[in-house]
């Protein structure tokens, strides 16, 4: 009825009116995103397919593309004027100011983020690679600069050029380090950016993204 010559565009008054008309509540957070999606393009409509997309938490790629243009404006206050939030919802909008460069991302992220299921990947990821750390500082006894001793490249761990045939080295590579530093500052990176990135994302993405890594490094 609203689109009758089938285009899948309508104007953006008509989408409010509708929307205000309409009984069941949609996300606010989402609606943000489509009104501003709508006053990038050049004829400020709707499209129905982003509208799909973003109620099923899709990002098309014309969503996508106004992100990247910057064409869009937000009808509501920042992220950062919202008030009465827990510890935990500050520190989600805290990690989405320190990653994310553009308000509408930040909103998308704030939104988006899930505990259940609980990013269990990166916080696995990192406990495995300090339980090793400890074990082999002891073992060693040496806590910095551990690739000097002479027993550290006979670890079955340690990927080693002329052992390329133990497949197995190319992954089990990221459980070894140096030293406390480097072993602080990834697992000071895992937890505060792949955890959040898992809460959005799922454990498949992110560990596809992470082991991916591992095997290019």
């Amino acid at each position: 009825q609203l689109d009758p010559d089938n285009t899948g565009f309508i104007g953006v008054e008509t989408f409010a009116s509708l929307v205000h008309s309409h009984e069941l509540p949609l996300d606010p957070a989402k609606l943000d995103m489509l009104v501003a999606l709508a006053q990038g393009n050049d004829e400020g409509q709707v499209c129905y397919q982003e509208l799909v997309d973003l109620i099923s938490s899709k990002r098309s790629s014309s969503f996508k593309r106004a992100i990247a243009n910057g064409q869009r404006a937000l009808p509501r206050d920042v992220l950062l004027d919202e008030t009465g939030l827990g510890f935990y919802k500050r520190f989600v909008r805290y990690v989405a100011y320190e990653i994310l460069p553009c308000e509408m991302d930040r909103r998308w992220y704030f939104y988006q983020h899930r505990t259940c299921p609980p990013p269990v990947f990166m916080a696995a990821v990192t406990l495995t690679q300090i339980i090793v750390f400890l074990c082999y500082g002891a073992r060693l006894n040496k806590w910095v600069l551990q690739t000097y001793h002479p027993e550290y490249m006979k670890s079955p761990l340690v990927y080693h050029p002329g052992h390329r045939a133990r497949a197995w080295r190319f992954l089990t590579y990221m459980f070894m380090h140096v030293g406390l530093e480097q072993l602080g500052f990834n697992a000071l990176l895992q937890l505060m950016i792949g955890v959040p990135l898992e809460m959005v994302h799922g454990i498949l993405r992110i560990s596809f993204l992470y082991l991916a890594g591992v095997l290019a490094g």
